[in-house]
């Protein structure tokens, strides 16, 4: 008799993705060599070049994976609060910042962006349209909640979960990062504030000392 496929187990390449993954995560993408992985997701290298043809193609299908389910975020924030945008906003600051210190590690983008200096990286393009558009999109959500200075909310947002993830790398979760949070909620109310208060939507950038 036959035993047949077990669909249960992940096909090859998802395997070695997966294996992978949490290989860069725990290891850095240049802790980890490409025979470690393939051993780990229980294949060999030959298979592993099968389907990658180089390490770097292996990190950028990854860093895809990565991506893609933080694409899926903006849809669980939706689904959530359905025409309540401002309800979305504050789940993104709670989903980004729960995923930050999910394991102490932070954020898969950021960390291979500051391991692949190399702007040419096929990795970087990968990073650099993701950030884009997710920056892009956290403004179009600060908008449709009524934030006067929408992209200037999501900018000051954006670098204040960069800088909270360097926080809790270097000094964890006691530092100013765990704090992140509730800065952000304080942050997000001042925006808000300023609609009441009338404040034009076009501002002029005010000079810096010494400029």
């Amino acid at each position: 008799m036959s035993k047949g496929c077990d669909a249960s187990r992940p096909r090859p390449r998802d395997r070695i993705v997966e294996t992978a993954r949490y290989l860069f995560r725990k290891h850095g993408l240049r802790g980890i060599g490409v025979d470690a992985i393939a051993e780990a997701a229980g294949t060999n290298k030959m298979t592993l070049y099968r389907h990658f043809a180089s390490k770097d193609d292996l990190i950028v299908a990854c860093l895809c994976e990565v991506t893609a389910e933080a694409e899926a975020m903006w849809d669980d924030f939706e689904a959530a609060h359905p025409d309540d945008p401002m309800a979305q906003l504050h789940d993104w600051v709670c989903a980004v910042a729960e995923y930050a210190i999910a394991d102490g590690i932070g954020c898969d983008l950021a960390n291979a962006a500051a391991e692949l200096p190399d702007p040419d990286h096929p990795a970087r393009k990968v990073i650099e349209h993701f950030k884009t558009n997710q920056r892009d999109r956290l403004a179009k959500l600060c908008q449709a909640a009524g934030i006067v200075q929408a992209e200037l909310l999501a900018d000051t947002l954006s670098l204040l979960i960069q800088g909270a993830r360097v926080s809790w790398r270097s000094v964890g979760a006691e530092g100013p990062g765990a704090r992140f949070v509730s800065i952000s909620e304080s942050v997000i109310a001042c925006f808000h504030n300023r609609r009441a208060e009338g404040v034009p939507e076009s501002t002029q950038p005010q000079k810096t000392i010494g400029a």
